[in-house]
């Protein structure tokens, strides 16, 4: 039996990038049910605000939501806009590392060892199954944000040295979100 549609309560214009530690990070994302008119504003949020950022891919647990979705754009060219509706890659081919960041994990690189060359097959925002291949940046984009839907983020695959490099970052990341966190809690005290 379908679930309720997650996107009926969401606020989508006011969703914004969420950082790390955020737990929602750490989830396993859910497949997506129900495609139709909030998915695609969704899909174009996201779009928005990984333009915005100047990023080249933004998965939904990166936006407070556990759904297996992404967007990316590997060129820059708006023609390039692709939706990614639980994805699944196959066929990885060749490797290569080079270094990653991350919308989430602001100030954080980390070389990531990525196939070269990858299949992936997803549904549009549509519900309308696509299969493309993809080499060098955009493999690895779409590598990166299935990571993401499987709660796994470039910080997990960190060498020693290159944790030690990151540690004020990371650090600086944990203390805001704590500050936060304090923020949210003593507003919604103040509205009781």
């Amino acid at each position: 039996m379908p679930h309720a549609d997650p996107l009926e309560n969401v606020a989508i214009e006011a969703l914004r990038i969420v950082h790390y530690p955020d737990p929602v990070l750490r989830k396993r994302a859910r497949p997506v049910e129900h495609f139709g008119p909030r998915l695609q504003r969704l899909a174009a949020k996201m779009l928005e605000l990984m333009h915005k950022e100047k990023g080249v891919g933004l998965a939904a647990p990166q936006v407070g939501l556990s759904m297996q979705l992404f967007v990316c754009n590997a060129s820059g060219e708006p023609a390039d806009d692709l939706v990614c509706v639980n994805p699944s890659l196959h066929d990885p081919d060749g490797q290569e590392e080079k270094d990653e960041g991350c919308l989430s994990i602001t100030g954080v690189t980390v070389p990531m060892r990525r196939a070269v060359r990858i299949t992936l097959r997803a549904c549009d925002a549509n519900g309308r199954p696509f299969e493309q291949r993809g080499e060098q940046l955009l493999a690895r984009v779409w590598q990166h944000e299935t990571d993401h839907l499987f709660g796994r983020l470039i910080i997990d695959s960190m060498s020693e040295a290159v944790r030690l490099e990151n540690r004020r970052a990371i650090k600086q990341l944990e203390d805001d979100y704590v500050k936060a966190q304090g923020k949210a809690k003593r507003r919604s005290v103040g509205r009781r």
